[in-house]
């Protein structure tokens, strides 16, 4: 048996498809990290010199990122009648592992001339490998590019389908810029 209070609270790495696309978006610009949970891509795009804007509705995750040096942390409601970031512009926007078709398209328009929308989330047949589960936070085949296209962004790379890392999951990738 052992004493979970001896032991460390487990890091997750941020995810590869945002590390290896991160450099696109121009450098020193402003990032929003949306619903960025524990944190782990503002610490990435901060080290990486970007003023980041991290923004969730835990409370918890705000304040664990609200001493990182170039992250502005932000507890706001994303899925509310009035959508918090209406007028702000990004050089970059990440989301990962989240989903809220009502505001995707207010999300995309965020994006400044020039920008770089990086963005995976779980898509359909996830179900088989747990939550999320429910059809109503799983893309389609083929949304995200469909939804940047309709956005007038160009695709830079677009994954789907099987992952087993970090957790076996069906998911969906997009690197798009807004020209």
């Amino acid at each position: 048996m052992t004493d979970s209070r001896n032991e460390l609270p487990q890091i997750i790495p941020p995810s590869p498809w945002v590390a290896a696309h991160c450099g696109l978006i121009a450098q020193g610009g402003r990032v929003l990290d949306l619903a960025c949970g524990s944190g782990r891509h503002a610490r990435l795009l901060a080290g990486l010199g970007f003023e980041v804007a991290a923004v969730d509705r835990n409370f918890e995750a705000i304040l664990k990122l609200s001493d990182v040096p170039g992250v502005t942390a932000t507890q706001l409601d994303l899925e509310g009648d009035e959508w918090p970031l209406a007028g702000w512009t990004f050089d970059g926007i990440v989301v990962t592992n989240y989903l809220w078709r009502p505001r995707l398209r207010d999300v995309l328009a965020l994006l400044a001339p020039g920008g770089v929308l990086i963005y995976e989330t779980f898509m359909l047949g996830n179900e088989v490998y747990g939550k999320p589960s429910s059809p109503a936070f799983l893309l389609r085949p083929g949304e995200l590019r469909e939804v940047a296209q309709a956005a007038g962004l160009r695709e830079i790379a677009c994954e789907e389908g099987y992952t087993a890392s970090p957790k076996p999951a069906m998911r969906q990738a997009i690197c798009a810029v807004r020209e």
